[in-house]
């Protein structure tokens, strides 16, 4: 079973085939030393006042991380790096992810959902995790890259 959680409270259960909304978005995928990470990102909303400093675009993204080796992982830290379309840079670098540090067993996942705000309708996200090996080796993933664009603008990113 799989779990997409935010704000530590579990939203859904995800079963495969299960016609999840998960499934009808655009998903970017990227594997580092036999650990899987997809990205499913999610227009929310938008607010326009008019001035470019008062307008704000929310996207959801969902990340799931699965992990394909014959022994456990610990998520201990995350790095974003996310670059609206004016070229504006935010980092975002801490433990974890929504508050967990989870530990994925051999052939699970992990699921969780969050979000971003930019100022632009469009931009880009990317960055990795730093995990832990059962015998305490360090190793980081790759998070993969992926557009946030409002619909109706073409996508910036292809896999």
């Amino acid at each position: 079973m799989t779990r997409i959680i935010k704000s530590n409270k579990i939203l859904e259960d995800i079963l495969p085939n299960s016609g999840s909304n998960l499934l009808n978005l655009k998903s970017y995928i990227s594997e580092t030393n036999g650990v899987e990470v997809t990205a499913w990102p999610e227009f929310i909303d938008n607010q326009i006042n008019g001035l470019e400093t008062d307008n704000l675009f929310i996207w959801a993204y969902h990340i799931r991380i699965l992990n394909k080796n014959n022994y456990k992982v610990q998520l201990l830290n995350r790095y974003w790096k996310i670059i609206d379309e004016k070229g504006i840079i935010q980092e975002v670098n801490g433990e974890g992810v929504i508050g967990e540090q989870p530990k994925i067993l051999p052939n699970q996942d992990f699921q969780y959902s969050s979000g971003v705000h930019l100022r632009y309708p469009s931009g880009i996200m990317t960055g990795h995790y730093q995990m832990q090996k059962e015998d305490g080796e360090l190793f980081q993933i790759k998070i993969p890259t992926f557009s946030l664009d409002v619909p109706n603008i073409k996508n910036l990113i292809l896999n």
